[in-house]
């Protein structure tokens, strides 16, 4: 067989243009029917009262009928003169002055995303009228017209998210918050995101803050078909619906059948493949849905095979219905219509049987290469295109089976670096979307909001182009892209005359670190009146450099997903770093910075056995001959201290949801009595006990940079147990410098958890801990925090919950007469309390660092620029309280160096870069451990090609005294 023939073709669904001449004769045929209608009575005027209406009722439904089939015939899209229209369909006359945006550098998405045109952008009526050099007469026609200069400022397109849950997993998470999914069936077709869209999700006005315009509802993962999808502008309207959110919605949301033919509009439809289909339908208990949260599909009765024959048997039921649909048409275009019944329709399967008219983009939750292969089976048994995969951890590993797809190969949208929280995820890599890309596909990047805070999306974006996706394709997978991908590229993702006005204007490069909008216009309307964004470097208006992971992501291919990820030599003698920039060190649990300014000889720094022999020149250093001295060029580089992450349970967890891959959760008294072989309630479990080193997530983070890590037992309860300081370059716990400190701090949450009592009540409890010690002191750690030994680190949200915290803090120490150490993560409202804390002398770690209110308790954030000009961060620092930033997933570790970079930019310079570092070293140190470990003690890290805020740096070796070596990665 020739290749020629093996090239996947687009093979166009069956259509109904095959089973009549053509849509004119339908037309004909209509209009026979109405004059046959009008001519009975005339030609038999015998006809009795009862027969004429028959036959009056016969030719009218007739008309109908063949309305209807000319209306299946055609495709969707929008209608050719689509771009003649003045106003858009969602103008809003009140509220849509004509604007000008003066002095911009467009980044317009057109020719495949490299087009940038520096000019101005009028809008109109919703709609962008002029692009580029507008002339002056055009300007003055207007008589009121707003003027917006951006000073050369960045201008893209609004973002489009892909893959949101917005709405329908509302935030804060409240019963009933939470309408993404249909609990009755598997196989779904027939529900609608639409249908559980709240109006008062806070994510609304934050995402739009981040420069997202449009989004797509998606109905959630657990069915096999999930149901229909509906795009959705995020401006409030006045009308205060969600029907007035919606975007190009298909005519039949109100209505069985459109009143006129015209072009269809596209649908979207939500399935899924692997584990997580058929989850929430086979509980039988609630005991039943708590073995869910750590269990997979196939507990509940439903595998692959399941999921597989679910789709099919639901595809074939929709083919029987449209062949029947198909025989009644033919039959009225050949004229042996007259024993036709009504039209035969199914409200139940009409969407799978536009699925396979080709009116309708399938998005489809699918990750590993059993189901995408699966999945291509289904789009060519039953002929029809799937439009795109989500989260497709595996996509990049097997490109060649998604060509096989019934059409052109699907788009496919992902993460940036989450993975391996599952084990469908567990081969997912950041070097995905280039790899996808050097194949053809259209990458998508998407936020799954609220598993990431889509806010955030466009960071997804920028992890792209850093680990080698092309910048204008980068772009585009927050804009055109998706927008292509769900047929809506006519209007929005571009920036072009006659599309919607729906753009961002940045502070910065859209794919700099911590870019933030200054304007956000949606239909042409301003959703950021009064933006608050701190000043960037002039540095930050250039596309920035990036590192090279050419052998990296060729690696990836090659170990099938898994390559090795230990260091590549580990050298315990002498090695020399060279061209170096700048060294940030450790002074107590301060940071030093020094610079090498003299362009023509940079510094170098000797190194022996781990450890810093010299910090100089070559000839200052004495550097000795080359002979067993290993030489690294940082080429512009930097060295800093090793970052430190907490909050995940990095170390003691490889696969979340695979219990035999997790030291698992402690017990909790509040849950079940502590057995007596235990030593009863105050006993508490040590995290160095269930330590597991060289998982991937903790490799990961030490090729970036994140050398150690704190991590306290898991749990789902009140109490935790006792924390750990413990290297992730190490082997295992025998190797030296291995562990840190073996017990670090003690750990406790306060919660709304359906397994525990009242806030109070677990505030009583610590009381209760804290001022009656047992009388066995040396195995009570809580007598070891009141004495100021340890720290105790208390998981806490709200305001009036840390409020209360800090009371019971000073009723201690007046009662023991000795302070004692606290520190409080999560930390959402912890800025209300800035004044306070400080007094109190309360550290707060902040997880995440960019606060998002998930919950009831944290809805009060700081949302930082453009929203407020403080963050929770610079607020805390202003005000003297130490803080630090934590993570809560383990994939998150390696992006450490991107936070503190962020957080030093949303500061707008009230955080030196010194105090930034501190966020994710010696800070947390601190918090977590109550000391900070000696410099002589404490790993560095060599980056190539710029310090730790550069996103052109890669960090290259670990400096390492404790483990007496230097790891080149």
């Amino acid at each position: 067989m020739s290749k020629e023939l093996d090239k996947p073709r687009w093979r166009r669904p069956i259509s109904l243009h095959n089973l009549w001449p053509s849509s004119k004769s339908l037309r004909l045929l209509a209009v026979a029917a109405l004059s046959l209608t009008l001519l009975l009575p005339l030609c038999r005027p015998r006809l009795t009262q009862s027969n004429f209406s028959l036959n009056s009722l016969h030719s009218e439904r007739l008309a109908n009928v063949a309305a209807r089939c000319q209306y299946l015939a055609q495709e969707p899209g929008p209608p050719s003169d689509f771009h003649q229209r003045t106003h858009s369909d969602r103008f809003d006359p009140a509220s849509t002055p004509p604007t000008l945006i003066r002095s911009a550098k467009i980044w317009t998405g057109n020719n495949n995303g490299t087009q940038v045109i520096h000019g101005d952008i009028l809008l109109e009526n919703g709609l962008i009228v002029a692009i580029g050099r507008i002339h002056k007469s055009v300007i003055e026609k207007y008589k009121h017209l707003e003027v917006v200069d951006v000073h050369n400022a960045w201008v893209t397109p609004g973002i489009v998210d892909l893959h949101s849950h917005i709405g329908v997993d509302s935030i804060p998470e409240l019963k009933g918050s939470d309408d993404y999914y249909s609990s009755k069936a598997a196989v779904a077709p027939w529900a609608r995101s639409l249908d559980g869209l709240n109006t008062h999700d806070l994510s609304y006005e934050l995402s739009t803050a981040g420069g997202i315009t449009t989004a797509v509802v998606l109905p959630g993962s657990a069915g096999v078909i999930g149901g229909q999808a509906f795009p959705i502008k995020l401006r409030k309207t006045k009308e205060r619906t969600p029907t007035s959110m919606l975007l190009e919605p298909p005519f039949n949301i109100n209505t069985s059948f459109p009143d006129s033919i015209t072009s269809p509009r596209w649908r979207h439809l939500k399935q899924a493949c692997g584990e997580n289909p058929g989850k929430f339908h086979f509980f039988s208990s609630l005991k039943a849905f708590k073995k869910y949260l750590t269990s997979t599909a196939s507990v509940f009765g439903m595998t692959r095979m399941d999921v597989t024959w679910a789709l099919r048997e639901a595809y074939n039921k929709a083919r029987q219905l449209k062949e029947t649909q198909d025989n009644h048409c033919s039959k009225i275009s050949s004229g042996t219509h007259s024993e036709l019944g009504n039209f035969p329709e199914d409200l139940q399967w009409e969407m799978l049987t536009d699925v396979l008219r080709g009116k309708v983009k399938v998005h489809t939750h699918c990750y590993e290469a059993v189901d995408l292969d699966q999945l291509m089976r289904l789009s060519e048994e039953f002929q029809f295109p799937i439009a795109s995969v989500h989260h497709a951890s595996e996509a990049y590993l097997v490109p060649d089976v998604l060509k096989r797809n019934y059409g052109p190969p699907p788009a496919i949208a992902m993460f940036g670096s989450q993975a391996r929280y599952k084990r469908e995820a567990y081969r997912g890599s950041e070097f995905a979307p280039r790899i996808l890309a050097e194949h053809g596909f259209a990458v998508v990047m998407k936020s799954d909001h609220p598993v990431l805070n889509s806010r955030h999306l466009l960071f997804e974006a920028q992890q792209a182009y850093y680990y080698g996706l092309s910048e204008s394709l980068a772009i585009a997978s927050v804009t055109s892209t998706p927008a292509r991908v769900l047929g809506l590229d006519h209007r929005v993702g571009y920036l072009r005359p006659g599309w919607d006005a729906d753009l961002v204007v940045w502070d910065s490069h859209p794919l700099a670190i911590g870019a933030t909008p200054i304007h956000v216009f949606i239909d042409g309307i301003s959703q950021l009146p009064s933006a608050r964004v701190a000043l960037k470097p002039t540095t930050h208006q250039k596309v920035p450099k990036v590192p090279n992971f050419d052998k990296e992501a060729k690696a990836v291919l090659q170990y099938d997903g898994l390559p090795p990820l230990q260091p590549s030599k580990k050298i315990r003698g002498r090695v020399l770093f060279t061209n170096v920039t700048t060294l940030f060190s450790r002074d107590g649990d301060d940071i030093t910075e020094m610079s090498f300014n003299d362009t023509t000889r940079r510094g170098v720094v000797l190194v022996e056995n781990g450890a810093i022999q010299c910090v100089g020149t070559k000839q200052s250093c004495a550097v000795p001959s080359q002979h067993d001295l290993e030489i690294v060029d940082l080429k512009g580089g930097s060295i800093s201290p090793g970052l430190v992450s907490f909050g995940a349970p990095l170390g003691t967890t490889e696969i979340l949801s695979e219990d035999s891959t997790n030291d698992g959760n402690v017990l909790d008294p509040f849950i079940s009595p502590i057995p007596s072989i235990l030593g009863g309630d105050r006993t508490l479990i040590r995290a160095v006990d269930g330590l597991q080193f060289g998982g991937r997530d903790a490799l990961t983070a030490y090729r970036f940079g994140v050398t150690s890590a704190i991590t306290a037992p898991s749990s789902t309860g009140f109490v935790a147990g006792l924390s750990t300081h413990f290297s992730l370059g190490a082997d295992h716990a025998l190797k030296q410098g291995a562990i840190i400190n073996e017990i670090a701090g003690l750990h406790v949450a306060l919660s709304h958890a359906v397994t525990l009592p009242s806030i109070s009540t677990q505030i009583a409890t610590l009381r209760r801990l804290l001022l009656h010690p047992t009388e066995a002191p040396h195995t009570d750690y809580f007598a070891e925090v009141i004495k100021g030994h340890i720290p105790i680190v208390i998981e806490a949200h709200s305001a009036d919950v840390i409020a209360t915290l800090i009371l019971l803090k000073k009723e201690v120490e007046n009662k023991t007469g000795r302070s004692m150490k606290m520190t409080i993560t999560g930390a959402s409202e912890a800025h209300l309390l800035a004044h306070e804390l400080f007094h109190a002398d309360v550290g707060i770690i902040l997880k995440p660092g960019r606060p998002f209110p998930l919950g009831w308790e944290a809805k009060r954030i700081l949302p930082g620029p453009p929203l407020t000009q403080e963050t929770a961060i610079s607020r805390l620092v202003g005000h003297g309280v130490t803080v630090a930033i934590g993570i809560i997933e383990s994939w998150d570790a390696r992006n450490s160096r991107f936070d503190i970079a962020w957080a030093a930019l949303e500061a707008g310079g009230k955080l030196s870069r010194k105090q930034a570092i501190k966020l994710v070293s010696t800070n947390l140190q601190k918090l977590l451990t109550g000391s900070v470990a000696s410099a002589e003690m404490s790993d560095l890290i060599a980056l190539e090609g710029g310090d730790i805020f550069d996103l052109e740096t890669k960090v290259v070796a670990i400096i390492s005294p404790l483990q007496r070596s230097v790891d080149l990665l």
